[in-house]
């Protein structure tokens, strides 16, 4: 097994190598044609950022990645931190504290709506441990609570190196209280819902069983769902803004129902409905024929190397590099997401890119912030979360608060004129509750970046940094 996974990361290092030495010097194009539409009024200087891109991983709290990070918003008692060090209840025992887990592969708790509450416990963040006792009593964790362990930045060096250097954002919540599926569905357009057909004013509110209800409690694949209410991706397409969905081929982790504890592998790729990938099922791509902008993650590097990155990217692992816990090495994620920010750092498209960097969903690891309630459905818990860009404060935390509506935001800010996915507004009306972009504890981006400075040099990293992890 340890052999088969050195194998792997040597693999990807040399995929990532080939494409960063295959890029050439051609300028860049937007794929639709034309330049994408600006803001009247946008502050001044935004006009640099061409390139939005988003990379997701998966299943992480922000106290398990950065919970000891100096002045970030931590674990009470640790990393300079003020307050007492928590001790959670345990069922089995004693209360357990924070630890530091310096393993490669960890286990996590189950991470669907229900456990989001439990977790929280009406803000008292104490239920990770009952959580994880109740959902994961056959699991074999050494040791165990792992849900309260946390990583320092000798565990994750380069993601650390980033947050240093770049800025880290200590309050991206998730946009929802659930798991990947819903988190992926917000992140491409704002809501998680269940259609009873490809209308539209059939859709409901859902953020454990989006897509077509008929489906689930049966196997959500067998039919494709109905993600019938507007996406992102409209409003990039009536305004000739270019975009694309990158998703790595392979398989994915989750099962697809919380009612399920075991499930075969599911395959993911362009053209695979996935936890992932729900794109594909949206009826405006269908629509408006954008099915060819799902691509493989080699389309990725193919489009820097061209000059043909789009305007707007979302960038998606496979199982092996997600990071995800029980199936990913938290290593080989780190090798991934460094490989590609690297490549983006020697294209031509560098100078004018702005790269954020998330988790989907907490993965059942313990928080300690208790997340802010925007509406019924969000948001939920703490993500590890930074932006990297030549024109990124330096070392700058945000502590305001964010969720990945706050990327849409941007987007819409920057190429669309500060149009919103507004259902009275944008030419397709569907019954979502709220204009997410909207909410009023929603921050800006757009304060996280500085652009009467010089842009700055690539920040290259090893793909295989020295670490302390084990295992």
């Amino acid at each position: 097994m340890k052999g088969t996974r050195v194998a792997g990361l040597l693999a990807l290092a040399a995929v990532v190598a080939t494409a960063v030495l295959s890029l050439g010097s051609k300028p860049s194009a937007h794929a639709q044609g034309g330049a994408p539409a600006r803001p009247a009024a946008v502050i001044a200087g935004a006009s640099k950022i061409r390139h939005v891109i988003i990379i997701m991983q998966e299943n992480r709290s922000f106290d398990s990645y950065f919970g000891t990070f100096r002045h970030a918003d931590g674990i009470p008692g640790l990393g300079g931190h003020p307050g007492k060090v928590p001790c959670l209840p345990n069922p089995g025992g004693h209360c357990v504290r924070p630890f530091h887990d310096r393993r490669n592969l960890n286990h996590g708790g189950a991470h669907f709506s229900g456990n989001a509450y439990s977790d929280i416990d009406h803000g008292k963040m104490d239920g990770f441990v009952r959580n994880q006792e109740h959902s994961c009593h056959h699991c074999k964790t050494v040791p165990p609570h792992d849900v309260m362990g946390y990583h320092t930045g000798a565990d994750i060096p380069n993601y650390w190196a980033y947050a240093r250097n770049f800025v880290l954002q200590d309050h991206m919540f998730q946009p929802d209280l659930s798991w990947s599926l819903p988190a992926h569905l917000y992140l491409v357009s704002l809501w998680s819902a269940h259609c009873r057909s490809a209308k539209p004013s059939s859709c409901k509110t859902s953020v454990n069983r989006p897509g077509n209800p008929a489906n689930w409690g049966r196997h959500p694949t067998h039919r494709r769902p109905h993600y019938s209410w507007t996406d992102l991706t409209y409003l990039l397409h009536k305004h000739h803004v270019s975009w694309r969905y990158y998703i790595f081929k392979g398989i994915e982790p989750d099962c697809e129902s919380d009612t399920t504890k075991s499930c075969a592998p599911v395959t993911q790729g362009p053209r695979t409905q996935s936890i992932w990938n729900p794109l594909p099922d949206f009826e405006t791509v269908r629509h408006d024929h954008q099915l060819g902008n799902i691509k493989s993650l080699n389309g990725f590097f193919s489009d820097l190397s061209k000059g043909k990155l789009p305007a707007v990217s979302w960038v998606m692992p496979s199982q092996k590099v997600s990071e995800h816990p029980e199936t990913a090495l938290i290593s080989k994620g780190q090798t991934y997401v460094t490989g590609l920010i690297n490549t983006i750092m020697q294209s031509p498209e560098w100078k004018s890119c702005a790269i954020f960097v998330a988790w989907d969903d907490w993965g059942g690891f313990y928080d300690n912030v208790r997340p802010p309630r925007v509406d019924k459905e969000g948001y939920g818990l703490r993500v590890p979360a930074f932006m990297v860009s030549p024109y990124a404060k330096h070392g700058y935390i945000d502590h305001h608060t964010l969720t990945f509506d706050a990327y849409a935001k941007f987007i819409e800010d920057i190429f669309l004129g500060g149009q919103r996915l507004n259902p009275h507004t944008d030419g397709r009306p569907d019954p979502r509750p709220d204009v997410r972009e909207k909410a009023k504890p929603l921050g800006n981006l757009i304060k996280e970046f500085n652009f009467s400075q010089p842009p700055r040099k690539p920040f290259l990293l090893p793909v295989h940094p020295k670490t302390d992890l084990k295992g």
